[in-house]
């Protein structure tokens, strides 16, 4: 039985830290950069991908057409800014190539969109690559069920260039606490509190999102009772376990039927 090639990957973004550390990732993983993507105008054009990252020169340089660039490309990994999102996902769809997007805080156009296009090719969307992270998410829905009586609080920390708040996973994380309460969220998330606020309610769930340094991404998700309380943190001290969980859902993807996936398939949490 003959093993299926390594899939050929275009990084969108190339030039951007979390872009940088896909191309390293994507190497790493036996992966093949196929193409390495910048917006037009970006000094880093012309360069070499594999340099750019830190390693080897991998003879693929960074450019800005991404159409020409998907031509060559089994599958695109996106963690752009999400005013790019809706661009970079109608032209995957129109190249037919797989798609793994990492942004978070899209609009409303680009997440119809992205509804659009997995009908036409398969792609992961996350708000967080991290195994950890993934594996966070099942913990907190489980203590969520067992522990109705206690409150549940959000803390977020991220580094100061940050634009979106909360973040991404911040909001799964609340997505995945109203879930296991049954509670709708937007009537129970509160984002912030100052002056005579009244008495927290029951089925409140508070997310403070804190901005500052060079944090990678912190997350606890606090169950708060009469007489004790459980924090549970997870702690991201570099970007490259992002990284490598998007390369790990490049290799997953390719290849799948069009359809709109997560992690939790990816890492076979649904099974």
């Amino acid at each position: 039985m003959t093993s299926s090639p390594p899939p050929r990957v275009c990084v969108i973004g190339a030039a951007g830290r979390m872009g940088r550390r896909i191309v390293a990732a994507a190497v790493e993983g036996g992966c093949l950069v196929g193409a390495a993507v910048e917006r037009a105008g970006a000094a880093e054009l012309g360069q070499d991908a594999g340099a750019l990252a830190g390693g080897a020169p991998l003879g693929v340089t960074v450019e800005s057409d991404l159409g020409a660039a998907l031509k060559r490309c089994d599958v695109a990994i996106d963690f752009t800014h999400a005013s790019a999102a809706r661009a970079n996902v109608d032209a995957a769809a129109k190249a037919g190539v797989a798609l793994v997007l990492g942004t978070t805080g899209l609009e409303d156009a680009a997440k119809k969109s992205l509804a659009a296009a997995a009908k036409r090719i398969a792609i992961v969307h996350a708000a967080n690559f991290s195994v950890g992270v993934n594996v966070l998410l099942e913990t907190v829905a489980q203590l969520a069920k067992r522990l109705p009586d206690h409150d549940a609080e959000i803390v977020e920390v991220h580094h100061r260039k940050k634009t979106d708040a909360p973040s991404g996973t911040a909001q799964r994380l609340a997505e995945a606490l109203a879930e296991a309460r049954g509670v709708a969220l937007a009537k129970a998330e509160v984002t912030g509190r100052a002056g005579q606020v009244g008495a927290r309610s029951a089925k409140e769930i508070g997310v403070l999102a804190v901005r500052g340094g060079d944090v990678v991404g912190d997350h606890t998700v606090h169950f708060l009772g009469l007489g004790e309380r459980i924090e549970v943190t997870h702690r991201a001290t570099s970007r490259d376990t992002f990284a490598a969980g998007a390369v790990r859902a490049a290799r997953w993807v390719t290849g799948r039927k069009p359809g709109l996936y997560d992690m939790r398939a990816v890492l076979g949490l649904d099974a």
